[in-house]
């Protein structure tokens, strides 16, 4: 069985930061696409970042370029967001999703195609 857990988010400052953990099993990490996704309220959700566990590519959201950086630490099967300098429009329930065959580019996943399992969401709030 798949399954995608999400952690720590939380309530912080505007300019703070916060790093989120997806924790993955089920399937071969190594062979992967994960990403992180984000709902703000009353919004659709988008893309934020996607790592290819095969290779370690990356892609963001322009919105967060710079300010994200997302990792794969293979040997704990698990996908990290660090978010630093943190902004109120950053609020959001943030998602991991996977594509566990790794089949498509990382713009692709951004666009919300690809992926075809997500996990429950963790609560990001920013206050200004």
């Amino acid at each position: 069985e798949v399954q995608l857990q999400a952690s720590g988010g939380g309530l912080v400052q505007a300019g703070g930061s916060l790093r989120l953990s997806c924790a993955a099993s089920g399937f071969t990490f190594d062979d992967s696409a994960i990403g992180w996704f984000r709902q703000a309220p009353g919004k659709g959700r988008e893309g934020v970042s996607c790592v290819s566990s095969s290779d370690g590519s990356t892609v963001y959201q322009d919105s967060v370029k710079g300010r994200f950086t997302i990792s794969s630490d293979n040997a704990k099967n698990t996908v990290y967001l660090q978010m630093n300098s943190l902004k109120p429009e950053d609020t959001a329930v943030y998602y991991c999703a996977a594509d566990p065959l790794g089949r498509f580019s990382g713009y692709y996943y951004l666009g919300g195609y690809g992926m075809e399992y997500w996990g429950k969401g963790t609560q990001v709030t920013v206050s200004s």
